[in-house]
């Protein structure tokens, strides 16, 4: 296997590595990278679509898995794939929409892949229909720290399978997946757009489609305020009969890093006003194709260079029911305030508890807001984590890049668990990255008693 130093980055290019990297193409080639780690440790990287450090290894090695990208097998009488981790949604989508199969749980781009979505369970626009990612794996196939290869599921080594999905990629490298994909998915979509004035006219329209739709996302102008907090457009979706795929309309490729005085209070209040008239008073609905509903950014190439060389964060949170209209309310009311020129929020809905240990995912409303990375921003966003923390909710770790490790420790309350499996499968520590150290990811010394 040959190694290199090289420089990696998230996508939200605010954290970066220099990493010592191998890029396997075969599993064979997979298995022996073991051998080339030293005590700086190792973590896989593919897509590079994790926002902060979750698969950055600052000083330390990296497995490069985005050439193993192979399907394996497919059963269509039960939906059941088998692949490689370097697999994206991209991928899937392509081989299996025009067949009747979608992947159950899709991220905000098709260019996530099956590994990253194992590692962070992840979670799209129909979560209350069906859950995220990992409540559709069958089983993982991992290359523990001592080289050697387990298949874990629910039935077998179920502590580490739970602790495996969501687990940011620290209890082995992904050898393979096995996932059910959801039966009845077409390439197109009936899309509702929907006008809407304020918070409280959100959630109650939530509340009306949520059980009565598929799909269904709010963007919310995140510098509105006053009586107008939380006006956007909620858009619901449902899959409709198509004969062939419907033709994909390309935006522009982002070339090189926009300058940082471009995107300002003034340029993103005109940006959101002209995203909010879009729809009518009345709304609207038109049928379009299915991926530019799914992967709406994926249109444009490398839009994270909007943000200017010093990169973007993105805090995206879930709070749980109770506390959620309150919780919601002083998220954009801080956001509002602080006037650093974040985009459109991304509002969701999400129906329960993910299968990992450090699954993100609880009952109801998640938040997502971009933030350019400035003077000022990091303080804000500390603020935005207090709020969330104070009322039950937790960050979502493919996102962040600034948790502390003590807001971590109460946002996830199954952590002993996840501890205690890292000290079972690697009590040296051999999986690392950034963040792990971050938030002091170390192995447990001795057992929880957690349930």
């Amino acid at each position: 296997m040959n190694w290199t130093n090289i420089a990696l980055t998230g996508w939200g290019r605010s954290s970066t590595a220099r990493v010592r990297a191998c890029r396997p193409e075969r599993q064979s080639e997979l298995e022996t990278v073991l051998d080339g780690v030293d005590a700086g440790g190792i973590i896989a990287y593919a897509a590079g679509r994790s926002y902060g450090d979750a698969a950055l290894n600052d000083g330390g090695a990296t497995v490069l898995t985005r050439r193993l990208d192979r399907i394996l097998a497919f059963d269509p009488a039960t939906g059941e794939v088998v692949c490689e981790p370097g697999v994206t949604f991209r991928d899937l989508f392509d081989a299996f929409v025009p067949r009747g199969f979608m992947a159950a749980a899709s991220p905000g781009t098709a260019a996530t892949t099956v590994g990253g979505a194992v590692a962070n369970d992840v979670h799209g626009k129909n979560h209350d229909r069906h859950g995220s990612f990992g409540d559709h794996v069958r089983w993982i196939e991992l290359i523990q720290a001592d080289g050697t290869i387990q298949r874990v599921s629910p039935d077998d080594d179920s502590e580490l399978f739970a602790a495996t999905i969501g687990g940011i990629g620290l209890t082995g490298l992904i050898r393979a997946v096995c996932f059910r994909l959801l039966p009845g998915a077409s390439p197109k979509a009936a899309v509702r757009e929907t006008r809407v004035k304020d918070l409280d006219d959100f959630l109650a329209a939530f509340a009306r489609v949520r059980d009565s739709t598929t799909f269904s996302v709010g963007w919310i102008d995140g510098l509105a305020r006053g009586a107008a907090l939380g006006r956007g457009i909620l858009e619901t979706a449902e899959c409709v009969p198509a004969e062939q795929r419907p033709p994909e309309r390309r935006g522009p490729n982002i070339p090189v890093d926009f300058p940082g005085f471009a995107l300002n209070s003034l340029t993103v209040r005109l940006f959101n006003e002209v995203w909010f008239r879009r729809a009518s008073a009345a709304g609207r609905e038109r049928v379009r194709p299915l991926s530019t509903f799914l992967y709406p950014l994926d249109a444009i190439g490398n839009w994270n260079r909007i943000y200017g060389r010093r990169g973007f964060y993105q805090f995206q949170c879930v709070l749980p029911e109770a506390e959620s209209v309150q919780g919601l309310r002083a998220l954009l009311e801080e956001t509002g305030r602080a006037r650093k020129a974040s985009f459109l929020a991304v509002l969701k809905t999400l129906g329960g508890e993910g299968r990992g240990h450090l699954s993100f995912p609880m009952r109801v409303h998640t938040l997502a807001l971009d933030f350019p990375r400035r003077s000022g921003v990091e303080e804000v966003l500390r603020r935005l984590t207090h709020i969330v923390r104070d009322r039950g909710g937790r960050v979502y770790l493919a996102k962040d890049a600034l948790l502390s490790a003590e807001d971590f420790r109460t946002m996830y309350p199954k952590l002993p668990r996840f501890l205690d499996v890292l000290a079972r499968v690697d009590p040296a520590g051999r999986f690392t990255s950034n963040m792990a150290r971050r938030l002091d990811l170390k192995p447990a010394r001795s057992t929880s008693t957690a349930p």
